[in-house]
């Protein structure tokens, strides 16, 4: 065991500038920093990795403000659609929920598909039903539903036609961690992106996408346009970028964000860590919110 090791990073949402966050500014950084520290304290204590993303991605899924669980974005139809990932990165394990409804926490649900069954991502109706025979919290529609997304969604559908499915919000929670014993985790959530059409899946249920954990490498949350960290498979490329090509980890975060991904037309971020407990973070946006802390690094919170 390696106590100088333990580190953890969060992040809430990578993107575009907005009144709104403007407005809320220090309730952003306060939830970020709440969500660091609880998973720190985890890890301080002989925690695992696989139990502070998992507690650290909950306290932001339970948080109004960030789009996941309790905040998530309204799609088309008016509906709160959630996805979720989880990675252990010593047994390269993982479990993933998509499109699911109600269950007050997906992070736990998608923790529950990859240690209860032999599956990696259940989706919709038959991920609600799962979350009923575990026992897992939830929640009624309303719950999820904020007067903030609410607006969002009322906007969007004020846009013409043409535009219906192009201006639209986003935004993700996630975690990345190493604990005592070396081991990696990463935990990504979100509540989707404004007025998307109903049955989209975005990357934060997509292993090698937006969630991707491996002892060897690193633990990588991603967040932003997340048809972009599908198409470039961002989370897996920067695990590939530090084992072929042998560069530290902000190097390999740097070079698939702003190189390999340099002509992308969308946001995309990243938060990751690695076994010795260094941290990569990037992002093309003009903002991610974003929070980290190990025995070595004292606590940072920034927004922009």
């Amino acid at each position: 065991m390696n106590m100088e090791n333990i580190a953890i990073a969060v992040h809430g949402g990578a993107g575009q500038d907005s009144d709104f966050l403007k407005q809320n500014k220090q309730a952003f950084q306060d939830g970020l920093k709440e969500a660091v520290m609880h998973g720190y304290m985890l890890l301080d204590k002989g925690g695992s990795a696989l139990d502070a993303v998992e507690q650290v991605v909950r306290s932001l899924e339970n948080n109004h403000l960030f789009n996941a669980g309790r905040g998530s974005a309204l799609n088309n139809k008016g509906k709160v659609e959630m996805d979720a990932s989880i990675m252990d990165g010593s047994k390269m394990t993982a479990g993933a929920v998509s499109i699911v409804t109600n269950v007050k926490n997906p992070i736990t649900l998608a923790r529950h598909i990859m240690e209860k069954t032999n599956h990696v991502m259940i989706s919709g109706k038959a991920a609600l039903e799962f979350a009923k025979v575990q026992g897992i919290e939830l929640a009624p529609d309303s719950y999820f539903i904020t007067n903030h997304q609410y607006e969002e969604f009322e906007k969007c559908n004020k846009e013409t036609a043409e535009n219906l499915y192009t201006k639209r919000t986003h935004g993700t929670v996630g975690a990345v961690a190493v604990d005592q014993n070396g081991n990696l985790a990463a935990a990504t959530s979100t509540g989707g992106t404004s007025n998307c059409l109903d049955g989209r899946i975005g990357d934060s249920c997509i292993i090698g996408a937006g969630t991707y954990a491996n002892n060897e490498t690193c633990a990588v949350s991603g967040t932003g346009d997340g048809e972009f960290l599908i198409t470039g498979v961002v989370a897996h490329s920067i695990s590939q970028a530090v084992f072929y090509k042998k560069c530290s980890l902000q190097e390999a975060c740097d070079l698939v964000i702003h190189n390999y991904n340099r002509n992308t037309k969308g946001d995309i971020g990243v938060i990751s860590v690695n076994r010795d407990g260094n941290f990569g973070i990037s992002f093309n946006s003009p903002r991610m919110n974003r929070a980290w802390m190990s025995k070595r690094t004292p606590l940072e919170i920034k927004i922009y």
